[in-house]
């Protein structure tokens, strides 16, 4: 199971508007009523890093950029206003691995905004440093189970979709890490784009991810002025996702990795991992006539 826009459970609403919005964006957020209402549809996610990784979460969405505004090469998250250091998140998430040996996270870097060079060389050498000798090599997805990560005492996977990545070992290609997205408000037609690129999905040498995910349009946002994204699409159309996920087969026929927002609704993490327990009934010898 897996988080969208992991890190937006906290968004600085007294930030600048980040360098992933248009100018169109950024000169209406000047009215300080807009980036309540950025904020509000903004938050994909309630539960911290922690609070995730304690609910199951093993897969997270991480979009990053740098203030140009601010001297230093500090990298922060951002979904529309700026989050987190990134840092103090990964810090997070080491403490929760080194205290959980055998728990292994995929960190999915897919965005970047306002990154030259030097931020993402700030960046890399970051996770080098809090992570350590838990990071994964590439190395064949096929040959990459748990027990081989166990075995190699690794316990993160990074996938960076920047070609810079190419020239670090422990990095790996954003293309090892499809996620299609659906880009709509509509439920059924969510479904059907899921079911759509799952049948399309490559059968080796990648993982993939599902995003469960319905996202609004501006006019969702105008008309739901008083709302947010949780009460206006995510809690009407959540039991209709959750009832597709658990019509679904898992490996690599079927699904691998599926995001959602709001993790905490419906019981999604605990879904999501029932369905191993179809791959270890195919395993099961079958009973002797």
């Amino acid at each position: 199971p897996g988080s969208h826009d992991s890190f937006s459970f906290w968004i600085d609403e007294k930030s600048p508007v980040g360098p992933d919005q248009a100018a169109s964006i950024k000169r209406l957020a000047r009215i300080s009523l807009v980036k309540k209402l950025m904020k509000k549809w903004s938050v994909t996610q309630s539960l911290t890093f922690k609070e995730q990784l304690e609910a199951g979460i093993r897969y997270f969405d991480l979009r990053v950029s740098s203030k140009p505004e601010e001297a230093g090469e500090e990298i922060y998250f951002i979904h529309g206003l700026f989050g987190l250091k990134v840092r103090d998140g990964l810090r997070v998430i080491d403490t929760f691995l080194t205290h959980h040996t055998k728990e292994v996270v995929l960190l999915d870097f897919n965005h970047f905004y306002a990154m030259k060079h030097v931020h993402h060389m700030h960046l890399i050498n970051m996770l080098q440093e809090v992570f350590g000798n838990k990071l994964c090599m590439t190395e064949q997805v096929e040959n990459v189970t748990l027990q081989y990560l166990w075995n190699k005492g690794f316990q993160v996977l990074i996938f960076y979709h920047y070609p810079v990545s190419q020239d670090f070992p422990f990095l790996w290609p954003g293309k090892k890490m499809p996620a299609p997205w659906a880009n709509t408000t509509n439920v059924h037609n969510l479904l059907r784009f899921l079911e759509t690129t799952l049948s399309e999905r490559a059968r080796q040498s990648t993982f993939h991810v599902s995003q469960a995910i319905l996202t609004p349009r501006l006019k969702t946002i105008v008309c739901g002025f008083n709302t947010s994204l949780k009460n206006t699409l995510v809690e009407r159309n959540l039991p209709v996702i959750l009832s597709w996920i658990k019509s679904q087969k898992p490996g690599m026929k079927g699904v691998n990795i599926i995001t959602c927002d709001f993790v905490e609704l419906l019981d999604f993490a605990e879904t999501v991992i029932g369905l191993n327990s179809l791959l270890l009934q195919d395993e099961r010898p079958a009973p002797q006539s």
